[in-house]
């Protein structure tokens, strides 16, 4: 799996080795179906602090085509594992309905 990792803030840039290896861990299941994977660190309103650190991560999928999620929070961290197990839940949730049986039986019959 390739993962590609963007930021422009200083702390978030340090973050990236964790970065990667948390969104290998959480993907390890789904590497099949998620050749790439692409993740954005940003700070909201800078200095000033407060809720305002952003993880945006881009799910590229064999199936489901491209699957975007943010989430905010008030660490990088935090944020990064909101985005990643909402995406994961995505992405497992519309594999699941791809294989449902019933969902091709009420397609085929449209």
């Amino acid at each position: 799996m390739q993962v590609l990792f963007k930021a422009r803030h200083d702390q978030a840039a340090d973050l990236r080795e964790q970065v990667e290896h948390r969104v290998r861990f959480a993907l390890r299941r789904l590497r099949w179906l998620v050749p790439r994977a692409e993740v954005q660190l940003s700070d909201l309103n800078g200095p000033r602090g407060g809720i305002d650190k952003r993880c945006q991560i881009e799910l590229r999928t064999d199936g489901a085509g491209s699957v975007v999620v943010a989430a905010v929070a008030s660490d990088w961290r935090s944020a990064l594992d909101s985005a990643l197990a909402r995406a994961v839940r995505f992405v497992l949730r519309t594999w699941r309905r791809s294989r449902d049986p019933r969902r091709a039986i009420a397609a085929s019959a449209r």
